[in-house]
């Protein structure tokens, strides 16, 4: 293979790549109050933290966990706009 054709297929790759992750990430959505201690994928609400793996309680209603679209309320868990409601609701 010569060195422009390998290129051109490393370079194909690395599209297809990004291509299937920006298709799977289209099809999760943010669920709050599901992520067990521990296993939330990112910031809170709080802005207590702004990394994955730093939720302190289980089923915190700032923390989420992203999971198949359609699926968060089978989980038990809401939107961040209803999230927002209840942790605000609770902050008061």
């Amino acid at each position: 293979m010569n060195k422009k054709a390998l290129i051109c297929a490393g370079f194909a790759a690395a599209l297809s790549i990004g291509a299937v992750s920006s298709a799977q990430a289209a099809s999760k959505e943010k669920c709050y109050g599901i992520a067990k201690a521990g296993q939330n994928d990112c910031a809170n609400l709080a802005g207590t933290h702004s990394c994955a793996g730093q939720a302190k309680n289980d089923d915190a209603i700032g923390e989420w966990k992203a999971v198949k679209k359609g699926t968060c309320k089978e989980l038990g868990g809401y939107s961040k706009a209803e999230a927002k409601k209840l942790w605000k609701e609770k902050k008061a």
